[in-house]
């Protein structure tokens, strides 16, 4: 373990100078795209975060290579290759699209390309432990890596919205995944504990953690579509390498076998695990998109870190209350595994449950209650075209406070933003705080 946190520590060194190195050369060039309707953020950033991200791992993986207590997972160079030519190739197709906005349908055939040359070196889904159940053909194994790898890359971009929330969220789930593909390799190798998807765990979590200071509130480098899919294809790989490639027959009587059913479970559940929020997010952004009628890559403003703005809550308030739900579903389920009886980690889940739940919903600020107070006016005011859960939060400036509720919609029915007063029915749009910026 001790080499492993070694690989994540210098990886985020690595990563944390190519960050600096790229924000300064991106601002020297201007290589940053326009703001969007849907950003959040109000001053133009540099998006090239995720090369900063690759450099790191690419240097990780050089250096592990060298190194004997790697070797086993080095001496079949054809998956590494595979896996750091298709990271190469993700970054690729990211920046591309962060720099031009590449259409929908160009992406997804890359991603699928990309899949498809990781699952054809042998990083596939070649059985599931559970009393040795295999996946169906070799022609299956291959499509049903691709659908994975291709479903986690756009989970972990869709939530790629906050300063900072996919990184830390990145981290966290990586973190709990590493203690775990450590443990279990030691239940099932007890000979080697070193295996590829430990490696790859240990130098996300590095990445994310060198990545991190450029990319907290308000952040100075954003990872991008390269860095956002770069993780998913690496967190990707790395569950499949555990649920879909180890050994069946470790699971027995004397191990993991039918005698402890839910630890048999665990390494197809984890995994689910600490992709919880992205999944989630994922799923409900395609069912929303493809019942309007509308392709699901469609981007919109209604993912979950948006609708926490719009409850009220502040940038920061948002990204650290998806921290919390991501560590309490990752560390809740890890503790199935290491701890005895179940009973604390059903308690560590439920009581976390509870406080994040609370969190999420309390307390209402006073950005909430002036969302309530504008979206109560009549159908003449400036801003009753808004939608209660869409886009009227993100005209107040995360770090300027909002009015009070009486001065925003007081009896003599105006509205004050700050700006000065705006009376019903006038035509004029007022100046929101994200308008006042230079946009450049």
């Amino acid at each position: 373990m001790v080499m492993l946190a070694l690989m994540a520590l210098a990886t985020a060194l690595v990563t944390f100078g190519f960050s600096f190195a790229i924000r300064r050369l991106s601002l020297k060039y201007k290589l940053y795209p326009k703001i969007r309707e849907r950003d959040v953020h109000t001053t133009p950033t540099p998006r090239l975060g995720g090369v900063a991200m690759f450099l790191g791992i690419l240097v990780a993986f050089i250096v592990a290579s060298q190194i004997d207590f790697f070797h086993v997972i080095f001496a079949q160079p054809g998956p590494v290759l595979a896996i750091m030519g298709a990271a190469f190739l993700i970054v690729l197709v990211g920046v591309l699209d962060d720099l031009w906005d590449l259409d929908w349908t160009i992406k997804l055939a890359a991603q699928l390309g990309i899949a498809a040359l990781v699952a054809w070196q042998g990083v596939q889904i070649l059985s599931l432990p559970i009393g040795g159940i295999t996946v169906g053909s070799p022609t299956m194994s291959f499509l049903l890596t691709i659908f994975v790898i291709v479903l986690v890359m756009n989970a972990v971009n869709f939530i790629d919205g906050l300063d900072g929330l996919v990184a830390g969220v990145s981290l966290i789930s990586n973190g709990v995944f590493l203690i775990y593909s450590y443990l279990l390799a030691r239940e099932t190798s007890p000979s080697n504990y070193f295996n590829l998807a430990s490696l790859i765990a240990a130098v996300l979590v590095g990445a994310c953690a060198g990545f991190l200071p450029f990319n907290w509130h308000k952040a100075r480098l954003f990872m991008g579509d390269a860095g956002s899919m770069l993780v998913g294809l690496l967190m990707a790989v790395a569950a499949i390498a555990v649920t879909g490639q180890i050994d069946p027959s470790a699971f027995t009587e004397t191990g993991l076998g039918k005698s402890q059913l839910l630890p048999a479970f665990l390494p197809i559940m984890l995994p689910f695990a600490i992709l919880l929020l992205p999944l989630v997010d994922f799923s409900l952004a395609v069912l929303r998109r493809v019942s309007a009628g509308k392709s699901p890559f469609t981007a919109d403003r209604k993912h979950l870190h948006h609708r926490l703005l719009d409850m009220g809550h502040s940038h920061l308030q948002a990204v650290l209350i998806l921290y919390t739900w991501t560590a309490v579903v990752s560390i809740g389920f890890l503790l199935f595994f290491i701890v005895k009886p179940y009973a604390i980690a059903i308690v560590f889940l439920i009581v976390g449950t509870i406080i994040s739940t609370v969190l999420t919903v309390f307390p209402l600020t006073r950005r909430q209650k002036a969302e309530v107070a504008i979206q109560s006016l009549k159908d003449d005011a400036v801003l009753a075209e808004y939608d209660p859960l869409d886009a009227a939060s993100n005209k107040f400036g995360d770090d300027i406070p909002v009015p009070a509720e009486d001065v925003i919609a007081g009896a003599t029915g105006q509205i004050n933003l700050g700006e000065g007063i705006v009376k019903r029915g006038k035509s004029a749009s007022p100046k929101f705080a994200d308008e006042n910026e230079n946009k450049g």
